[in-house]
């Protein structure tokens, strides 16, 4: 960081010409990084002094609620100027953040090129691949040459997000082809475009999902991806960068469901309210407490078999921990296989073979292990006994392996999120159908 200084409060201390000095050394990731130590007026007056290009790349960068404070703060120019250098996509973001009235009346304002753009990207729902793309890219006719095709890059605008991919339409602006830019400058002068260009082009539709965008883009080792229509047409391209973000996004939504809190939105944890932490967590909880209340109607259900060997009872925290562990283990593998691609539901025979196996050995192990344990050491239960609890053991281990292993994929085919089978809820059916396995086990060689 520029100065030397540890952090941004120490450069409002400077005088005014040392202060824009230093922030010339200042990078957007310096300034986001520490964003935090500052409160509203300082972060107000370290914004004012930015070069004006470089506030629409820090804003882009903050969070929803940073966002609002500071455009809040800013006069009604100050917004447009800032909105006129955003790039479209971070642009559209910043206009949703802001209360309507504000939308509405800076919308009003904005040059007309950068309004129509605005426009037309706010048409299409956030989370979908039209949603996060930029109408900022390169594009050509087939029929010009390769030497055509330099003199018109030379005199793009400086706005285009990447000129790496260029892209090819005819003249009803339907996608037919993209050329790199390498292979235009190794391509002789006269050649035509169409002669060089892919014809064969990875593209999404506009309502493909966020998250697909993303594994499309990933799985081909793309830098952008075109967006188009049901007719084909370009409507514009999604790059690696903004998908670096959707993905981060379902991944802290996926870790949300797992943890049983709702509300997927990736909010910073310092900038919730009580009330929102509250209604994010306590609903869940009240849900697997009810839940988990049916443990209770288990317990009662065999309360005759406890009472006749009551070692049972000092049993079941280890007999629903581990059931419940190597469910999530299970589960956690299968989830994190279908969200990258590697497992899909046709797969679920192989998938399901494999958790048999592993579990039938896990089970053995852990069950021998608890056996041993039982027969050794205190309570020193006798050799039937120990056995029981063993095999009990061993049985829950496979049979929570098992749902661990098909409910995810149960759920992707049912078009639902596979997280939640990772989550407490899981668990808590775990525990349920886990002691009701241990308790028929234990009944069967006991009695």
């Amino acid at each position: 960081m520029g100065e030397n200084l540890d952090g941004l409060m120490q450069f409002l201390e400077l005088d005014d010409n040392k202060f824009q000095e230093a922030l010339k050394n200042l990078t957007v990731a310096d300034l986001a990084g520490r964003w935090y130590e500052l409160d509203d007026q300082q972060a107000l007056k370290f914004f004012l002094a930015l070069r004006q290009e470089t506030r629409g790349e820090l804003i882009a960068e903050l969070s929803n609620v940073e966002q609002k404070t500071l455009v809040a703060a800013l006069s009604i120019q100050a917004t447009r100027d800032l909105l006129e250098v955003m790039d479209p996509d971070d642009l559209v973001d910043l206009i949703q953040q802001v209360s309507p009235e504000i939308r509405l009346e800076v919308i009003g304002q904005l040059s007309e090129e950068v309004r129509k753009e605005a426009e037309f990207l706010l048409r299409f729902d956030d989370d979908d691949a039209a949603g996060q793309m930029t109408t900022r890219y390169a594009v050509i006719r087939a029929d010009i040459t390769a030497n055509q095709a330099l003199a018109f890059l030379r005199r793009a605008p400086e706005e285009l997000e990447t000129i790496y991919y260029v892209y090819v339409v005819d003249s009803l602006q339907r996608l037919i082809g993209v050329v790199s830019l390498r292979q235009i400058l190794m391509t002789a002068n006269d050649v035509k475009i169409a002669d060089v260009m892919k014809r064969s082009i990875v593209s999404v539709r506009e309502d493909t999902d966020q998250e697909e965008t993303a594994k499309v883009l990933e799985s081909h080792g793309l830098i952008a991806l075109p967006v188009v229509d049901r007719w084909n047409r370009l409507l514009g391209i999604v790059t690696f960068d903004d998908m670096i973000e959707v993905i981060r996004e379902e991944q802290s939504e996926d870790i949300y469901r797992m943890g049983a809190i709702g509300g997927g939105d990736a909010e910073f944890y310092l900038e919730s309210s009580i009330m929102r932490l509250i209604w994010r967590r306590l609903p869940w909880l009240v849900l697997l407490l009810v839940v988990g209340t049916i443990t209770t109607n288990v317990l009662a259900g065999y309360e005759l078999l406890i009472g006749r060997f009551a070692f049972l009872a000092l049993f079941i925290p280890v007999i629903t921990q581990t059931g419940g562990n190597s469910g999530t283990q299970s589960s956690t593998l299968i989830i994190r296989g279908l969200a990258i691609g590697h497992l899909h539901f046709q797969l679920i025979g192989r998938a399901l073979s494999k958790e048999l196996a592993t579990g039938v050995v896990i089970g053995l192990v852990t069950g021998g292990i608890i056996f041993l344990r039982g027969f050794l050491l205190p309570p020193e239960l006798e050799k039937m006994e120990a056995l029981a609890i063993g095999i009990s053991l061993a049985s829950v281990v496979f049979f929570a392996t098992s749902m661990g292993c098909l409910v995810p994929f149960i759920i992707s085919r049912l078009k639902g999120d596979p997280a939640v089978a990772a989550g407490p809820m899981m668990t808590t059916i775990i525990d349920i159908a886990g002691l009701t396995v241990y308790f028929e086990v234990a009944k069967l060689l006991l009695t």
